[in-house]
């Protein structure tokens, strides 16, 4: 199968190879260019309407406001919390912040 010739303006796993323009693919850069303008133009746009619109929605229609919101947060959020420290680092943490509050530990760990 190695020695069978590839149609032409394709490589070995009959994909389509750039720069073929004259086989009837896009000439280079085209996609690019209408993404590049239509994203200046949606620019433009929101520059212009944007926050009234950003407004109107969340009085209008609060739900699709709140799942714009949503759409943007991280899907998955790693918090660290106290619980997950062991004494010796809670402890650790607990001094440094007493420090940073100009707060000292007494006897029994008392703090004044």
């Amino acid at each position: 199968m190695a020695d069978q010739q590839q149609p032409k303006g394709r490589n070995e796993r009959g994909q389509f190879v750039t720069g073929h323009a004259s086989l009837g693919g896009r000439p280079r850069g085209s996609r690019s260019k209408l993404g590049e303008q239509f994203l200046e133009q949606l620019y433009a746009d929101f520059a212009e309407h944007g926050p009234d619109a950003i407004a109107r929605v969340r009085e209008e229609k609060p739900d699709q406001y709140l799942r714009v919101i949503a759409s943007l947060l991280p899907k998955e959020v790693k918090v660290a919390t106290e619980a997950d420290l062991s004494d010796e680092e809670l402890d650790r943490r607990i001094r440094q912040l007493a420090a940073a509050l100009d707060l000292t530990f007494g006897e029994g760990g008392e703090m004044h």
